[in-house]
């Protein structure tokens, strides 16, 4: 090993290290906000603000999880168009549902994702390294969303979020100029013609023009469909405005991912639970707990039924085609 690969190796290994020590931090930060949360719970009033709920509410917050994951599919979908592949869309669905349902719940979605993608991709002809790619392009339309979303809110509210992240609006501004200012940057780079990229030791083209900016409309309507989930669950008297709550909801999913616990437990509710006023800790908690059943639990279990029944059926044709096959003499 040369002396430049053996400063490349202790580089990467102190970044490791500090990423390691980020994520410990937030999560014991976040372990003490909801420990102290808890342990001041009335959980009578936690009990009455869950059936409070109204079933219209429910709905409502139904129909925005369908919404994001379809939103979802489309990752998938401009993924394999960059990759030049075609596969029919009720496979496309089939393999970002499931992958995004399994990864957001058990988190490690480079892993989690990737295996599912694999599972459901091999059997239309797909390689492991197009699935690995597809896993990172799906990735990166996610966060090409969260900061076109967190920089436009910013921009237009900058005031407003003060009471999310407890900054001062102008610094509030400054960051999502910044945020749109890269953005700006990126298109005008992927446009200028295909950009390669090394990532996680795997060669990537990066989508073109069109579409990055497919991607951010995907991004952006998947996150306010997710934002907006629980947004019509929260309980009356919050005082936040849709905007300003997106930039809270993308702050929590932020440090959700940081803290690399499974779909950001533990640390997307704390963050909620200090950025969103709320007429009671217990009304915001149970918010909280339904939407967490409703977009995560929920779509979690209906991905394993639907790999089970998409097996069980591949199993079955194949046993009839076995047995319809002509014996040989």
């Amino acid at each position: 090993m040369t002396p430049d690969d053996q400063h490349k190796e202790r580089r990467r290994k102190w970044l490791a290290r500090l990423g390691t020590g980020f994520s410990l931090c937030i999560l014991v930060l976040s372990v003490f906000v909801l420990g102290r949360t808890v342990s001041g719970l009335q959980w009578s009033e936690l009990r009455a603000a869950l059936a409070a709920t109204s079933m219209e509410q429910i709905v409502a917050a139904c129909a925005l999880t369908a919404c994001s994951y379809v939103a979802l599919t489309g990752y998938d979908a401009v993924a394999l168009r960059q990759l030049r592949v075609t596969v029919p869309y009720r496979t496309t669905a089939l393999g970002s549902f499931t992958s995004f349902a399994i990864s957001f719940t058990l988190g490690f979605p480079l892993i989690t994702a990737g295996t599912v993608r694999y599972w459901i991709y091999s059997r239309v002809g797909l390689t492991a390294a197009k699935v690995a790619s597809l896993t990172v392009i799906a990735g990166l339309t996610f966060w090409l969303g969260m900061a076109l979303v967190i920089g436009v809110a910013m921009v237009i509210q900058p005031d407003e979020i003060t009471d999310v992240n407890r900054l001062r609006g102008w610094i509030n501004l400054i960051i999502g100029l910044a945020l749109l200012g890269a953005m700006m940057f990126y298109l005008a780079w992927v446009s200028r013609g295909h950009r390669r990229v090394r990532v996680q030791g795997l060669r990537l083209e990066l989508p073109g023009l069109s579409l990055t900016l497919s991607q951010l409309a995907l991004g952006v309507i998947d996150l306010c469909c997710a934002a907006g989930a629980l947004f019509v669950i929260l309980p009356h008297g919050h005082g936040l405005n849709f905007i300003s709550f997106c930039a809270a909801y993308v702050l929590a999913c932020l440090l959700g991912i940081a803290s690399h616990m499974p779909g950001g437990i533990g640390a997307f509710e704390a963050t909620m639970l200090k950025a969103v006023p709320a007429p009671s800790a217990e009304a915001l908690l149970a918010s909280l707990l339904l939407f967490r059943v409703i977009y995560y639990v929920g779509p979690f279990i209906l991905a394993l039924a639907l790999l089970g029944a998409n097996e069980s059926i591949l199993r079955w044709k194949s046993l009839r085609a076995a047995m319809s096959a002509p014996d040989e003499d």
